[in-house]
């Protein structure tokens, strides 16, 4: 059987420098780089399969697709779409999983050094002339911290915060999680403990849970209180983890350090959001997942689940 293969928000996973053609074998392909809400049932209308990243999709689309038998979300996270209402429409809803495990755990790191070492301000402050104004061969602009002994505190244990654990061992780092799925005995060379004490024990907390109703913000005020003076906080999970004015205050007053942000609660956020105006916090445009090889792996888990529904 041909499919009608519908692409919403082809751009993300595939820019322009990968290629869709595994999907031609099970029927025509159509691809938009970008859709905007209001334009989502008119380019879906036709669908058997619908492929999305970030399109949102709830009751009152099922009800105006009646053609669709299939949707498959470009990412490993499914809160774009409403499940329920898939069921109930009996259109299965797949995503892909452990397809940018390495590229997230590598941006953890680079942001981590990055608030560290300070290597682009260094950068900038020798091309503006200042190592030249410096007696001797070496300056610093801040007590630079080595992170081998500290500790990295882990919040979400899956394959993305198990493999930020090996890299931060690597560098002589004790690893703190926190779980609801691990148990002591799962990871003897690690610490297991609740999230409130992770803060209170951590020098550097990155956060790996997925969003759900139960910890939406739950990096709050209350919690941000109990963070290690001088702490670094790391988001590459979901900035509804994260209530963002807490942050800020935290960031300015203590006892956060510094802090580094792949994802926001509105993305884009608004160009006067109050975190611009902070230098001790770095903000990347929801990033950390994109590596080409990463990219890569998600087409290809795109293409399976496409081929597995064919097959049926």
């Amino acid at each position: 059987m041909s499919h009608n293969i519908v692409i919403l928000d082809g751009i993300y996973a595939n820019p322009g420098d990968l290629s869709w053609e595994g999907l031609e074998a099970y029927g025509t392909i159509t691809t938009y780089e970008q859709t905007a809400p209001d334009e989502v049932v008119a380019r879906a209308k036709d669908a058997s399969i619908l492929i999305i990243n970030k399109i949102k999709l709830g009751e009152a689309h099922f009800e105006q697709l009646p053609n669709l038998q299939l949707v498959i979300i470009s990412a490993t996270g499914m809160d774009n779409v409403d499940l329920k209402a898939a069921e109930k429409h009996d259109i299965p809803v797949k995503n892909v999983v452990g397809y940018s495990t390495e590229s997230v755990a590598q941006h953890v790191m680079a942001m981590l050094l990055n608030l560290t070492n300070l290597p682009e301000s260094h950068s900038e402050s020798v091309k503006k002339g200042n190592w030249n104004e410096n007696v001797g061969f070496s300056y610093t602009l801040q007590t630079i911290p080595e992170l081998s002994g500290k500790s990295i505190g882990i919040y979400g244990f899956g394959q993305i915060g198990q493999r930020v654990a090996e890299l931060a061992q690597a560098f002589g780092m004790t690893v703190n999680i926190t779980s609801n799925h691990a148990q002591p005995s799962d990871y003897p060379d690690y610490h297991l403990m609740p999230l409130d004490e992770l803060f209170q024990q951590s020098d550097v907390i990155s956060l790996h849970a997925p969003l759900r109703a139960d910890n939406k913000e739950i990096v709050n005020k209350s919690l941000l209180a109990q963070a290690k003076p001088g702490a670094i906080l790391i988001n590459t999970a979901r900035g509804g983890l994260i209530n963002e004015n807490d942050l800020h205050e935290a960031l300015k007053s203590g006892p956060l350090a510094a802090a580094g942000l792949d994802v926001m609660n509105s993305e884009p956020p608004s160009t006067s959001h109050p975190l611009f105006e902070l230098s001790n916090c770095i903000i990347t445009p929801h990033m950390a997942w994109a590596s080409i090889y990463s990219r890569s792996k998600l087409i290809e888990g795109v293409v399976e689940h496409v081929a597995n529904f064919a097959s049926n």
